[in-house]
């Protein structure tokens, strides 16, 4: 038997184990000092008393009736106080976020200690109703809210608008390829979102080994339509690859490759989620390259750790095809995980394989991870403890 075809099978078993667990986890999940002194629940609030009601109680006096945060000579400390009603802030982070902060205190994401915990002072519905009235103070309702901005997965882009660092890593299971990606996004406005792409690949010829840059790609894309009320997220946007790496050494296409691209993402019950991703990748130089159509799924879901509070643990099954013109249909399937590493959640990784569903000996199969950051939240080495 072939060497390829048993590699292939290999990885195929192995992709199909993974894939399966992902699934069934799928599948289950469907089914210092404080500043404020925490209040009494029993004692002050009452069960059904409103989110602006706990605010004026327990949040007014270090925050402001404003959402800007009191002026130092009252609270009588030096740590800056979050401005509610800056939106990129207030917007980026999704409820849940909120609510771990307000129920254990700062610490719970590498936050300042003098944020006490309300969680013996307030349910988790009396939580849920102060973290909704501290959304307004954001007046501007454009802005996309956190709870959409699902897992990143390996193939299949995102709607939201993100400033990430990502560096992505590919090594082709017969040993002839090893990728490496730097993804640098950057958000603008409301909705927009500027990507850089850097590949530094490379790829076994005979003997030896070509390593160099490869094709730079810049994008931009804008999203249409977020709803928090539907859970529903679209963008559209292209992309232009340049020929900067070398062809004759397969670093690169040879000639520039436009793709206009449209995502989709759509929130499920208990914390699932799936995204579409569709384009087009249309080569300058007809006789070179060919259109190749692509559409991309992921579908998965994000479990908290410790009731809630802790590390995010998302498992996710990307199904990728793509068609290149005059050409048989691709299909790969990519099972992978990814999990939080800092207490802010905005460092992770995440792991994968993809493996090919038809073609194989061609395409063969490989290991895939990524480190991403999430920039906006703070320095790379801060929310660790």
């Amino acid at each position: 038997m072939p060497g390829g075809t048993v590699r292939f099978r290999r990885w195929a078993r192995l992709a199909v184990l993974l894939s399966n667990a992902a699934f069934t986890a799928i599948s289950l999940r469907a089914q210092a000092r404080p500043a404020v002194a925490p209040v009494p629940a029993a004692a002050v609030l009452e069960p059904h008393i409103s989110g602006e009601e706990i605010y004026q109680s327990a949040c007014i006096t270090c925050h402001g009736a404003d959402g800007r945060g009191a002026p130092r000579t009252r609270v009588g400390f030096d740590t800056p106080l979050p401005d509610f009603t800056d939106c990129p802030f207030a917007t980026a982070e999704a409820d849940v976020d909120w609510m771990a902060v307000v129920h254990e205190g700062g610490r719970v994401r590498g936050l300042s200690r003098r944020m006490p915990a309300f969680g013996d002072a307030l349910t988790r519905n009396q939580i849920a109703a102060v973290v909704g009235y501290i959304r307004r103070f954001c007046s501007d309702n454009a802005w996309p809210r956190g709870d959409l901005n699902f897992p990143r997965a390996f193939f299949t882009e995102k709607a939201f608008p993100e400033n990430e660092v990502v560096l992505t890593n590919t090594v082709s299971t017969n040993g002839d390829f090893v990728g490496n990606e730097l993804v640098y996004e950057r958000r603008f406005g409301v909705r927009n979102q500027l990507e850089v792409v850097i590949p530094m690949d490379a790829t076994r010829s005979g003997p030896g080994w070509q390593i160099g840059l490869g094709d730079v790609a810049f994008a931009v894309r804008r999203t249409v339509f977020a709803s928090l009320r539907t859970g529903t997220i679209a963008a559209v946007g292209g992309e232009v690859a340049f020929p900067t790496g070398k062809a004759e050494q397969g670093l690169g296409a040879g000639y520039h490759v436009f793709e206009p691209f449209a995502m989709f993402g759509q929130a499920l019950p208990r914390g699932s989620f799936v995204q579409f991703h569709a384009g087009l990748e249309i080569p300058s130089d007809p006789r070179q390259g060919v259109t190749e159509a692509y559409a991309r799924t992921a579908i998965g879901f994000s479990h908290l750790a410790d009731r809630g509070f802790g590390r995010s643990w998302s498992p996710q099954v990307e199904l990728l095809w793509a068609r290149p013109s005059g050409h048989e249909s691709e299909w790969d399937v990519v099972p992978q995980f990814q999990v939080s590493l800092s207490k802010i959640q905005h460092v992770m990784i995440a792991i994968g394989v993809r493996a090919p569903l038809n073609h194989a000996d061609d395409r063969g199969s490989a290991v895939l991870s990524y480190l991403l950051w999430d920039w906006f939240d703070g320095p790379f080495t801060k929310f660790w403890k």
